[in-house]
């Protein structure tokens, strides 16, 4: 089973992962997967962090920035995860597995004053500077999952359970969550485990692609990859065989299908 742990900052969330994977002898990621899409999106690791964290504006100063963020970060997270037993925090890993029921999603919240504490003692600033630096923190934090996924981070429809720190130790917090992780309905099926891999093939294809063709829609069935692009019927022919050029180097690809619907060119 993979089991995802969103958090804030000095919400624990980072420690509560870390025991968790002890206990289960899980791999624990969280950093990794950025290290892997900042290879592919080509820019240095530092300049992606900061994207992540000011404001979700600043992937439009890169050509098809959100497309691009999106894509690479979505195969990076999917790749990884097919290989099972795995806890995995931060980066929103969440939103790209909503559909895969072999996935317990985990919400790790802690009380705002109890954050405020450790921010001050941290940075060694004032009460006043610490909440306004979480605040606008949590705000970024929330903009981005609005902004890239169309989803709030605060909503707990997106989780399968939510654990507050503030009433609970971080060690009660992990019995919680082991305690879920042993339920049937997480359990890795084979018909999960699939569905997770096609929905990383089409994610790989579909990171290949997104430099050229950055809105083309993409699914994958058993190695069967379909590929839907808006472009003039007129190039329909250059575009299929430049996509299947890209898409048949990518391992656990057997066939490509490419459906062109209909776009004006537009002049200027």
């Amino acid at each position: 089973m993979i089991i995802t742990i969103s958090r804030g900052s000095y919400s624990r969330g980072k420690e509560v992962a870390e025991k968790v994977a002890k206990e289960l002898n899980y791999e624990c990621i969280s950093r990794d997967i950025l290290l892997e899409a900042s290879e592919h999106f080509r820019i240095p690791e530092i300049k992606l962090v900061r994207a992540i964290h000011d404001a979700p504006g600043i992937l439009d100063r890169f050509s098809h920035g959100r497309q691009r963020y999106i894509a690479f970060i979505r195969a990076a997270i999917l790749t990884h995860m097919k290989k099972d037993n795995i806890v995995y925090h931060g980066l929103k890993g969440h939103f790209f597995l909503q559909d895969i029921s072999h996935v317990l999603k985990v919400r790790v919240i802690a009380d705002f004053e109890n954050r405020v504490k450790e921010e001050m003692k941290r940075e060694n600033i004032t009460a006043d500077e610490a909440r306004y630096i979480l605040k606008k923190d949590d705000d970024e934090r929330r903009k981005w999952g609005l902004a890239l996924y169309s989803q709030d981070t605060w909503d707990s429809s997106l989780y399968d359970l939510v654990v507050h720190i503030k009433t609970k130790s971080v060690d009660d917090a992990v019995g919680l969550i082991l305690h879920a992780a042993r339920l049937p309905c997480f359990q890795t099926t084979p018909e999960s485990q699939k569905k997770l891999e096609n929905m990383a093939l089409a994610a790989e294809v579909k990171a290949a692609l997104v430099n050229r063709f950055p809105y083309a829609e993409v699914s994958a069935q058993n190695g069967h990859v379909h590929v839907k692009i808006e472009a003039p019927l007129i190039q329909e022919e250059i575009i299929s065989k430049e996509l299947r050029e890209i898409a048949e180097k990518i391992e656990g690809v057997k066939d490509l299908t490419v459906h062109v619907t209909p776009a004006w060119l537009i002049e200027e």
